[in-house]
């Protein structure tokens, strides 16, 4: 929902930029990689960064605060949280804003993509301490990865095998202290196992006409749309977000 609102004001501030350019400056090569003079503006991003530019999710929001804080003062990396519920409400978002409000690096990978041990194990020694490794449609993950996961989420450990047959012997690497931020659409399909390692757990629920008529005037204020003071509380507009959104989670569960 808010990704198709977020590409709609995009294409919209691209075409007010073309429109105020006198002298648009082009490539002689349009495959070279050189960044073009007004091109920096358009790298604007209207994901939030810290929770207090969030809308939205209110007690979601406040309990990642209560255990970002303990963990803080701790010294400690954050317990290991899985984000559900519908696409598009912001659970990748969320994630970000984890690593950002823990002072810590993000890895970004998905389930799908982790198909082989020696991925997951990749992935999991160039972590720093404190880093947050963030799994998208983590519920997609092989089973036998999941396996070698949970060491890893409990005890910072991984054992991998290394060669084959006669000459087959097992590596235990030690890992830094990390917080998973697993996301999924489909809890359901979560094993128990790999759910109850979970210290965190929050499912994120559709916004309410209010928090829509928010993100919406944030969005056009950084990318500097003029919007009419009633417009983003147009009924038939926010209905249509709403129902893009109910249409994506349709979509998913069903694939």
């Amino acid at each position: 929902m808010l990704d198709v609102f977020a590409l709609h004001l995009h294409s919209q501030y691209i075409s007010n930029r073309m429109a105020k350019r006198t002298d648009p400056p082009r490539r002689v090569d349009p495959t070279t990689p050189e960044r073009l003079e007004n091109e920096a503006d358009l790298d604007q991003t209207l994901r939030p960064l810290l929770f207090e530019d969030f809308v939205g999710q209110d007690k979601i929001v406040d309990n990642l605060k209560i255990f970002i804080t303990a963990a803080n003062k701790r010294g400690e990396s954050l317990d290991h949280v899985l984000l559900t519920g519908p696409p598009g409400l912001g659970k990748t978002t969320l994630a970000y804003i984890i690593a950002n409000e823990m002072g810590t690096q993000i890895k970004s990978t998905s389930g799908p993509a982790l198909d082989k041990p020696y991925n997951l194990a990749g992935i999991l020694t160039n972590l720093s301490a404190g880093d947050v490794l963030f799994i998208d449609e983590i519920h997609r993950m092989n089973p036998l990865i999941e396996e070698y996961l949970y060491s890893a989420m409990e005890d910072f450990k991984i054992d991998i095998v290394i060669d084959s047959g006669p000459n087959a012997r097992s590596v235990q690497l030690n890992l830094p202290n990390f917080t998973l931020v697993g996301a999924t659409t489909r809890a359901g399909l979560l094993s128990s196992p790999l759910r109850s390692r979970f210290g965190v757990s929050n499912r994120l629920d559709y916004y309410p006409a209010e928090s829509l008529e928010k993100i919406i005037k944030r969005s056009a204020k950084i990318l500097e749309i003029e919007i009419k003071p009633d417009g983003a509380k147009d009924e038939s507009f926010l209905q249509s977000l709403r129902n893009i959104t109910v249409d994506r989670s349709a979509l998913t569960q069903s694939l």
